[in-house]
C-alpha cells in the first residue's frame, strides 16, 4: 500500500509546536489503545488555506503579507480559534494550535471543533489605520471558510477586541447586515461577553485551586494558594497579567512577572494591580521601581510554589527543564513545555497542567459569548464566571479520573480526555465516502 502515497508530512512538521502537538497525540493514542485510522486522520488538518493580503501603507506604498487559517478537526461543530499577528507565524505553527484547539473544545465538551489563524507580520510596527487595514483584507480573504456555523476566530496573540470588531463588521457589511457570530472576544457593544477578556487567566487560576487541593487529597506536597505562596508569572500579557492578579487576590505573592523585554523580581511579592498599570503606562515592564531587573530565563529558574508559562510555545526544553524548580507548573501558554522536557518534570514529580485544559477558559467563555449572541440573551459577570468555573471543574476531574486510571501524565490524560470524545464522535460518523 506505500506506493499510494499518502498526504505529505514535511507541509506541515516544519516547527517544533507541531511536533510536539503529533507526539503528544501519539502517545496518547498508544496509552488508550486508540482506533489506528482515527490516530491517522487526527495528526493532519482538515482544510487550511494560505492567502495573500495586500494593504496600502501609511507611507502610500504596498505591502503584502502571508495570512493563514487551518481548520484541523470540526466532527463536533464549527471551527474555533483565534487569529494570531506575529512575525514569526507560518503554517505549521498555525497547523500544530488548531490540532490543540481540536483537542480542548472536546476535553471541555463543547459542541466545536479546532481551528487557528494568523498573519506574519509584527503589529506593534502598524499604526492603527494599517492594522485595520489588514484586518479587513484579511477577513475577505477567509471568508468564504469563516461564519458562525462554520468557523469562529477570535483574539489570539497580537490582537483584540478592537481586532475582532473589525472582522465582523467586515463579514456583516459584506452579507448586508450584523453577524455578530462570526466571531468572539468582541467589545460588549457590539455582542461580547462579559468575562469574556479575563477567562483564560482566570481559567488557569481554577485549575492551580484544583491542582492544590488534588495534591493534598493524594498526600503529595504543594501549595495551599495562600500568603505562603509563591508564583511567578513568564508573560505579563492577556493571559499572564490577570493570571498574577487573580491569583494574588487569592493570597499568593507573585515574586516575578515577564514580558517580552524583561523580567522582574522581587522576594516580598509584588503589587501587581501597580505592575499593570505601569505596564501600562510604559509598554514594559523594564524599569519598575518596586522591583529588581533578572532575565527571563532566570525568572523560569526561581524556586517558586506554581510557575505559570504564559507567553508562548517552547519555553522550556530540554536545554534549561534542569533549572526549573515550581512544584506546579501551569501552562497558560499553548505548548510552553516541550515533550522532552515534560518527561523529565514529571520523573521528578512536578505537577503540570496541561495547556488544553489549563487555558480552556478563554474558548469556554467564547462559546458562551457565541450562544448568547444566537440567542441575543446576555448573562452577567457572575453567571458567566460560575458557568466557566463549573466547566473547568469537571474538565479537571475528568483529567484526574483519566491519569489515575491509565498512571500516565497529567498531558497524556488530557489529551486521551479530548480524544476519547472525538474518537466515539468520529467512529458514528464514520468516513465519507
Amino acid at each position: 500500500m506505500s506506493d499510494l502515497g499518502s498526504l505529505s508530512s514535511h507541509l506541515w512538521d516544519t516547527s517544533d509546536l507541531y511536533r510536539n502537538a503529533v507526539m503528544q497525540l501519539q502517545e496518547a493514542a498508544v496509552t488508550m489503545r486508540l482506533d489506528p485510522n482515527i490516530a491517522e486522520r487526527l495528526k493532519v488538518p482538515k482544510r487550511a488555506l494560505i492567502v495573500s493580503v495586500p494593504i496600502r501603507l501609511d507611507d502610500g506604498s504596498i505591502r503584502v503579507f502571508e495570512g493563514y487559517r487551518v481548520q484541523h478537526n470540526m466532527t463536533l461543530g464549527p471551527g474555533k480559534g483565534g487569529i494570531r499577528f506575529h512575525p514569526e507565524v507560518n503554517l505549521s505553527e498555525v497547523a500544530g494550535l488548531a490540532m490543540l484547539m481540536t483537542f480542548k473544545c472536546s476535553l471541555v465538551g463543547l459542541p466545536l471543533g479546532g481551528a487557528k489563524g494568523g498573519i506574519r507580520v509584527n503589529p506593534s510596527l502598524l499604526s492603527r489605520q494599517e492594522a485595520q487595514a489588514l484586518t479587513r483584507r484579511y477577513t475577505t480573504e477567509i471568508n468564504m471558510i469563516i461564519g458562525p456555523d462554520k468557523d469562529i476566530p477570535a483574539p489570539d496573540v497580537g490582537t483584540d477586541g478592537q481586532h475582532m470588531a473589525w472582522m465582523m463588521d467586515t463579514f456583516s457589511q459584506e452579507r448586508g447586515f450584523a453577524i455578530p457570530g462570526v466571531v468572539t472576544g468582541k467589545p460588549i457593544e457590539i455582542g461580547g461577553s462579559l468575562g469574556r477578556n479575563e477567562s483564560t487567566g482566570r481559567g488557569v487560576v481554577y485549575t492551580i485551586q484544583h491542582a492544590a487541593k488534588h495534591l493534598a487529597k493524594i498526600g503529595k506536597p504543594g501549595p495551599k494558594i495562600d500568603g505562603s505562596t509563591t508564583v511567578a508569572v513568564h508573560g505579563f500579557g492577556k493571559v499572564g497579567a490577570v493570571a498574577a492578579q487573580e491569583i494574588s487576590q487569592l493570597g499568593a505573592k507573585v515574586v516575578a512577572v515577564s514580558d517580552y523585554d524583561s523580567a522582574i523580581y522581587n522576594k516580598n511579592g509584588l503589587n501587581i494591580a501597580d505592575v499593570i498599570k505601569y505596564a501600562t503606562n510604559n509598554k514594559v515592564i523594564r524599569g519598575y521601581p518596586e522591583a529588581e531587573a533578572i532575565s527571563n530565563e532566570d525568572l523560569l529558574a526561581l524556586n517558586v510554589d506554581v510557575l505559570i508559562p504564559a507567553a508562548i510555545d517552547g519555553v522550556i526544553t530540554e536545554k534549561n527543564v534542569k533549572n526549573v524548580k515550581a512544584k506546579i507548573i501551569a501552562e497558560g501558554a499553548n505548548g510552553p513545555i516541550t515533550t522532552e522536557a515534560i518527561k523529565v518534570l514529571e520523573e521528578r514529580g512536578a505537577f503540570i497542567i496541561p495547556d488544553v485544559l489549563c487555558n480552556a477558559g478563554g474558548v469556554v467563555v467564547s462559546y458562551f459569548e457565541w450562544v448568547q449572541g444566537i440567542q441575543n440573551f446576555f448573562w452577567s459577570e457572575t453567571e458567566v464566571n460560575e458557568k466557566l468555573a463549573e466547566v473547568m471543574a469537571n474538565a479537571f476531574n475528568k483529567v484526574i479520573d483519566i491519569q489515575q486510571k491509565h498512571k500516565c501524565g497529567m498531558k497524556t490524560a488530557a489529551l486521551i480526555a479530548g480524544v476519547d470524545r472525538l474518537n466515539r464522535a468520529m467512529l458514528l460518523r464514520g468516513l465519507f465516502p
